[in-house]
C-alpha cells in the first residue's frame, strides 16, 4: 500500500493536480521544494552573496555574462512580475522588457515544466523569498556580440515549443516522473549534452538521440559525466540503488562527488524526496549506452599484487603510493562511502582526463549532507607535483587495475595549471608554509 500512495502522490499528473489544489502556505513550500529541484540558487547566486541575488560571473565562448536579481525586489529582482512575466522569461526566455534571455538562462529545458508547477515556483520567488535592493550587472561581452536582437532568432531555430510535459501512453509513472525532472527543472543536459558550435545542446531528450546525456566538454575545468549506460566512461555498471544514494548524499560505495557536481548535490539533490531521488536514478538508467561495444570493466590485480610485493617500477607507481594510496589503497579500492574507488571508475577512464587532473592539482571537498554529514577534503598537491609528476601519477590510475584510458603529457597539466579559468588563484594549489596553507583554506 505504501508503494502504490507514493506513486499516486509523485507521479506526474498527481503533482500537476496536486499544485493546482494547493494554496497559500502548502503552494510556496511546494514551490520551494522545485527551486531546489532546479538548483536555481546555484547560478542566481554570486560567491558568498545572497541567495537569489545574482551576480554570479559566467563565462560564455562570446564573453562573461551575470546572472540577474530573481528576488522579489521591485527595484532590481522580479517584484514587478506578474505569472504571465515570470512564465515567459523561464520556459519562453522572453524578459519583461521584450528581450531574449541568454541561453545561459535554460529555458530549452524549463520548456516542459508543467503550468501548476510553474505558478508554485512563481508563488514561492514572490513570496517566500525576501526582497535585496541588489543591482544587476551588465554582461561583459564586446559588440556586436553584445547584441541582443540575434538571440531571438536562436530561440526561435534552437528553442523548443513550450508544452506542459505529459507522459507518454503507458510508461511507467514513477520513469515518467524521473525524466520529467531530468528533462525539465533538473536541465540535466544543459552540463551533460554536448553542444554544437551555435551552443545549443544536441539534444534536448532521448528521442532527439543518444548524444543526449552523453557527456560533456569541460566546464570550468570539469567534465560532466555520460549519465548513460555505457559501461566505461557511464553508468552502466551503477545500480539504480548506487545512483540514488549518489544523488542524495553525494557518494555511494564506488565514488563520491567532486567538482562543479558538489554544488548540485548540496543546493539540489540532497533535498530531493526519496521516491524523486529514486524517478530519476530510475530514468536514468533506462537510458541505452551510447557506444553499445564499450565492453564491461574487468578488473586485473597485476598491479596490485606488484605493489603489495613492493614492485613501484610502474611509471607512476611511486608517486601514487607516496601522494595517493593511503586513502585511495594500493590496489585502487578506496575507502566505502568515504574515499572513492579509482579501479573500474567512469570519471578516470573517460578520455578527456581535465578532471582527473584538475583534482590532483586543486584537491576538492566532498560537502556534508543531511544523509551523510561528514565533509572529507582531499588536498591539493599542484605544490608538491610537478606536470610530469602529475602526468605520471594520472596515467598510472588509468591504466592500472583494469583501467583503460589514453596517456596524457606533461603538456595537458600545463594547460589546466595554468588556465585562469579553471585555476584563477595560484593558492588554489596549496602550499607547503602552513601559513599560505591556512590562507588557502579560508
Amino acid at each position: 500500500m505504501k508503494k502504490i500512495l507514493s506513486v499516486l502522490v509523485f507521479g506526474v499528473f498527481s503533482m500537476s493536480a496536486l499544485a493546482q489544489e494547493m494554496s497559500g502556505a502548502d503552494l510556496i513550500k511546494r514551490g520551494e521544494y522545485l527551486a531546489r529541484a532546479g538548483d536555481c540558487v546555484a547560478c542566481h547566486t554570486s560567491k558568498g552573496g545572497t541567495p537569489f541575488a545574482g551576480g554570479l560571473p559566467m563565462a560564455t565562448p562570446i564573453g562573461t555574462i551575470y546572472s540577474t536579481n530573481i528576488t522579489p525586489d521591485k527595484r532590481n529582482g522580479i517584484g514587478e512580475y506578474s505569472f504571465e512575466d515570470f512564465d515567459q522569461a523561464v520556459r519562453h526566455g522572453v524578459a519583461k522588457n521584450g528581450s531574449t534571455l541568454y541561453p545561459a538562462m535554460p529555458y530549452p529545458s524549463y520548456a516542459v515544466v508543467t503550468e501548476p508547477d510553474m505558478r508554485a515556483l512563481y508563488a514561492y520567488f514572490m513570496q517566500g523569498v525576501k526582497p535585496v535592493d541588489q543591482a544587476n550587472k551588465d554582461s561583459d561581452i564586446p559588440w556586436p556580440l553584445s547584441m541582443r536582437w540575434p538571440l531571438s532568432i536562436w530561440r526561435g531555430m534552437f528553442a523548443p515549443d513550450v508544452q506542459d510535459f505529459k507522459p507518454a501512453q503507458g510508461e511507467d509513472p514513477v520513469l515518467a516522473r524521473g525524466r520529467y525532472l531530468v528533462e525539465g527543472l533538473g536541465h540535466c543536459g544543459a552540463c551533460h549534452t554536448p553542444r554544437s558550435i551555435t551552443m545549443q545542446e544536441k539534444a534536448l531528450n532521448n528521442a532527439e538521440g543518444d548524444v543526449y546525456l552523453s557527456g560533456s566538454a569541460p566546464i570550468d575545468g570539469w567534465i560532466a559525466s555520460n549519465l548513460r549506460g555505457d559501461n566505461k566512461d557511464g553508468l552502466g555498471s551503477w545500480s539504480e540503488k548506487d545512483l540514488t544514494e549518489f544523488l542524495r548524499t553525494g557518494r555511494n560505495d564506488r565514488t563520491a562527488v567532486f567538482g562543479g557536481m558538489t554544488d548540485v548535490v548540496e543546493h539540489s539533490l540532497q533535498y530531493l524526496t526519496p521516491e524523486d531521488a529514486t524517478a530519476i536514478a530510475r530514468y536514468l538508467k533506462s537510458l541505452p549506452a551510447k557506444d553499445k561495444d564499450q565492453p564491461a570493466f574487468k578488473e586485473d590485480k597485476t598491479v596490485a599484487n606488484a605493489l603489495w610485493k613492493g614492485d613501484d617500477s610502474k611509471k607512476g607507481a611511486a608517486v601514487y603510493v607516496d601522494n595517493c594510496a593511503a586513502c585511495h589503497r594500493t590496489d585502487g579500492s578506496g575507502y566505502t562511502r568515504f574515499f572513492p574507488e579509482l579501479r573500474g571508475n567512469p570519471v578516470v577512464m573517460t578520455d578527456d582526463a581535465t578532471s582527473l587532473i584538475h583534482v590532483v592539482l586543486t584537491g576538492n571537498t566532498l560537502p556534508g549532507v543531511k544523509g551523510a554529514p561528514s565533509s572529507i577534503t582531499m588536498p591539493a598537491f599542484g605544490w608538491r607535483l610537478n606536470d610530469q609528476q602529475v602526468a605520471d601519477v594520472v596515467n598510472f590510475i588509468r591504466t592500472s587495475w583494469g583501467n583503460k584510458a589514453p596517456e596524457i603529457t606533461a603538456k595537458d597539466v600545463a594547460k589546466v595549471r595554468e588556465d585562469k579559468d579553471i585555476i584563477p588563484d595560484p593558492k588554489l594549489l596549496g602550499s607547503p608554509e602552513i601559513e599560505k596553507l591556512q590562507v588557502t583554506q579560508q
